[in-house]
């Protein structure tokens, strides 16, 4: 399919790497891709399994994909990749909250899990939501990429590419929480909580299809790593690379360094 404002589309490894003029065009075609694959599973199997990253570079994808009320929505279970530890049920931060506002309220999904780290001992969390995901083929996951290359809540000093774990607890490195500050998620960057649930490595490139949006000049440097530096935790979104079926979707500003 092509698209009226793409600008270039290349490979890197496995990995398809489109480009667009601006954040919008970027969105409608990263959820045309997204709609397009849903309905590719829907025509294999009765159910499909969704995993959901949360963050304001996202909002682009999750408006067009709450906007598209053609998708088979009743059919796919959801899940989130990751939540903060400490903040109340009811904080606009949680990551739970944020997809809820944005895509989980607006249209009608069969199920979908929320990682609740306040109901229990964080570790406890991690067992049971590692016990939903492993018995599953997750089918699609939509990702973006930190300013420090994390997938998720895989920082370059938590990323295990072999990790034998689905979920685990992590801390966060000092430029995952700036990050939250310059994504006007927190005000300082002290009230950024220090630890979070993360899905692992694995549990989120075992995924059939990827897609991964990425927009912002904040991002370029991220962008640049992962296509170019050597494919190792040091770089976690390096990992895209070796992914059969994945796509990271550009706009101009994030794609700067590798133009």
């Amino acid at each position: 399919m092509t698209h009226e404002k793409m600008i270039t589309e290349f490979g890197v490894g496995l990995l398809s790497v489109k480009v667009f003029a601006d954040r919008g065009s970027m969105g409608k075609a990263a959820a045309s891709e997204v709609a397009d694959e849903i309905r590719r599973v829907t025509s294999l199997k009765e159910d499909v399994n969704m995993i959901f990253a949360a963050a304001p570079s996202q909002n682009e994808l999750l408006n067009e994909l709450s906007a598209a009320h053609d998708i088979m929505y009743p059919r796919i279970t959801a899940f989130h990749m990751d939540e903060y530890i400490g903040l109340p049920e009811d904080a606009e931060q949680r990551f739970g909250n944020f997809l809820k506002q944005r895509l989980f309220s607006r249209v009608h999904f069969k199920h979908v899990h929320f990682l609740q780290p306040s109901d229990r001992d964080p570790e406890e969390e991690c067992v049971r939501y590692s016990s939903l995901l492993k018995n599953i083929t997750v089918d699609i996951v939509c990702m973006g990429i930190g300013e420090n290359g994390h997938l998720a809540f895989n920082d370059p000093c938590a990323a295990d590419f072999s990790d034998p774990l689905l979920v685990k607890v992590v801390e966060l490195d000092e430029q995952c929480r700036l990050q939250q500050v310059h994504d006007k998620c927190f005000p300082r960057v002290e009230e950024v909580p220090p630890k979070a649930i993360t899905l692992t490595i694995p549990a989120l490139v075992n995924a059939t299809f990827v897609c991964c949006v990425v927009p912002g000049r904040s991002k370029a440097e991220a962008v640049e790593n992962t296509l170019t530096k050597e494919i190792a935790p040091a770089y976690p979104a390096s990992i895209l690379r070796r992914h059969p079926h994945a796509t990271l979707f550009l706009d101009r500003e994030s794609a700067a360094r590798v133009l």
